[in-house]
């Protein structure tokens, strides 16, 4: 081996073990963890929840000697008929090994199914009756143990079983243990119904026990977004007005509804992502530095930030809707839901004023993706004449094919003096080949034990948002902003791309990134 290679080798080695140190598992402080997944026979539960539980039990972050895990819903299903159905979503059948699939079969051994309605104490109590026993099984005292609830259930029924949780499930005392719940989004339609669904769970807990789950803010480079700013010198200085031409927020998936019409009809593209989603990515963006790492301080700065967006102008939003899309049998024919939607929001403070942020959302698009581009201003005296080639852009690539990338203009090689565009580029499947990157929910649900709630959204966080958002919702509801039909599989309506450019957004001609091979 060469020093070359040794020292590639050493490096890969020594990132690996740093990460398996950073995320190392959590020791229990106190009795057993019982976690009750609400909803366990439902889609969320069986391709979100449970797999997610599977891959932190499989990376030994939950210790069968410790963790029960007990199923909650209407169905009428055996133990093993849930653990039936669930199976298939815990390995991927053709690749898995001996050992994953001997994994999987002890971490099925772990669930339990209770079978009650979501508004009744009987059900209910047949669960603290099944949680009682399995606490007393792993020798916890009274109020020493840990409960926590994941709700993978429609909105409209957070506050019946938010009640009887409280009424029938929690610790019976404090002694180091706790109670949490998690909530799944849409958190209301609106303004109006997001507080009264905030009342009425922060009615029964506080505040420290509500955890409201964004799987985005679960992302490994959203995750990253605060380590970009603030811990590289680079960008303290280039991260305002003064630089930023503008901002862009992009979410893409190239398929529609897919059977979810009824569903996605009465909520659109702006609830479904771009209320919440793209808004949580754009508080990273624009906040200011926090004091601490504090979950406390972090949440603090993105207030400040969504407190500061003005008011949405009708000029500045572009929506559309994709042909096709009502024929869909639970769609009305008369439907004016958006699919697609572009909307520019401004951030009234110092840092800044007059920079657009860009945020773009759309079904059956031309290909899925979701970005956050960041592009800078011209550089002022274009000795090489070469603006026409682009200009500077850092783009951080969510998904899929995580990556980070600087466009910059170079010299072409060659004996003329030529520039072209090229980047600078950190493409997370080549540079860390031996990091397994966690999906959004292991990560979301590993800190809901912790009890570290910086990647959740509080209170008036979400009211924040809906302040944003509610009356161009409802302007959409009137009639007084209409969809504009696109093709299936394009890039959406023409008039969102003229609305980037009216922006100032400066699209790069002759460039595309392509994800490096290994």
């Amino acid at each position: 081996m060469d020093s070359g290679q040794w020292h590639v080798e050493k490096r890969s080695t020594l990132k690996k073990e740093s990460f398996l140190k950073e995320h190392r598992p959590v020791s229990a402080t106190g009795g057993s963890l019982s976690i009750i997944v609400l909803g366990a026979s439902g889609d969320l539960a069986k391709k979100k929840t449970f797999p997610a539980l599977f891959n932190l039990y499989q990376q030994g972050f939950l210790n069968p000697d410790e963790v029960h895990i007990f199923g909650y819903a209407r169905s009428n299903l055996s133990d093993q008929e849930l653990r039936d159905k669930i199976r298939g979503y815990l390995v991927h059948v053709k690749n898995a090994s001996e050992k994953a699939e001997a994994l999987s079969s002890k971490f099925l051994q772990l669930i339990k199914y209770v079978s009650g309605p979501y508004d009744s104490e009987d059900g209910f109590k047949r669960l603290d009756k099944a949680i009682s026993e399995q606490e007393i099984s792993k020798k916890s005292s009274e109020g020493s143990s840990r409960r926590l609830f994941y709700l993978a259930l429609p909105p409209s029924v957070y506050p019946p079983v938010c009640k009887m949780i409280k009424t029938c499930c929690t610790n019976k005392s404090d002694v180091g243990g706790w109670t949490r719940i998690v909530v799944e989004k849409p958190f209301g339609k609106d303004l109006e119904s997001a507080e009264q669904l905030s009342s009425q769970i922060g009615g029964l807990f506080d505040e420290s026990q509500i955890y409201r789950i964004d799987h985005y803010l679960g992302k490994e480079l959203v995750q990253n977004m605060l380590v970009l700013r603030f811990a590289n010198r680079l960008f303290l200085p280039l991260w305002n007005r003064d630089n930023i031409a503008n901002v862009q927020i992009v979410f893409r998936e190239d398929f529609g509804i897919e059977g979810r019409g009824g569903y996605f009809d009465e909520y659109g593209i702006i609830r479904d992502i771009i209320q919440n989603h793209l808004l949580q990515v754009l508080c990273l963006v624009a906040m200011e530095k926090p004091i601490s790492l504090k979950p406390e301080h972090i949440r603090d700065e993105k207030v400040k930030v969504l407190q500061s967006v003005i008011p949405i102008k009708d000029e500045e939003v572009v929506l559309g809707q994709y042909e096709g899309y009502r024929d869909d049998p639970t769609v009305p024919n008369d439907s004016n839901t958006p699919t697609f939607a572009t909307t520019i929001l401004r951030i009234d403070n110092e840092r800044w004023e007059g920079v657009p942020f860009i945020l773009k959302a759309g079904k059956a698009m031309s290909s899925k993706k979701a970005d956050i581009r960041i592009q800078f201003k011209d550089v002022p005296g274009d000795i090489f004449k070469c603006q026409k080639q682009g200009r500077n852009e850092f783009v951080i690539r969510l998904q899929p094919s995580e990556a980070m990338y600087m466009k910059l203009t170079v010299k072409q090689p060659g004996l003329e003096m030529q520039t072209v565009q090229s980047e600078l580029d950190l493409s997370y499947k080549q540079r860390y080949q031996d990091v397994s990157i966690p999906e959004a929910y292991e990560r979301l649900i590993l800190d809901t034990i912790k009890g570290d709630q910086q990647h959740f959204v509080r209170r008036d966080e979400l009211k924040a948002a809906w302040e944003i958002f509610t009356p161009l919702l409802h302007r959409i509801e009137k009639g007084e902003v209409k969809s504009i039909p696109y093709k299936a599989g394009s890039r959406g309506p023409t008039e969102a791309d003229q609305l980037l450019e009216k922006a100032g957004y400066l699209q790069t001609h002759g460039y595309m990134w392509i994800p490096p091979t290994l």
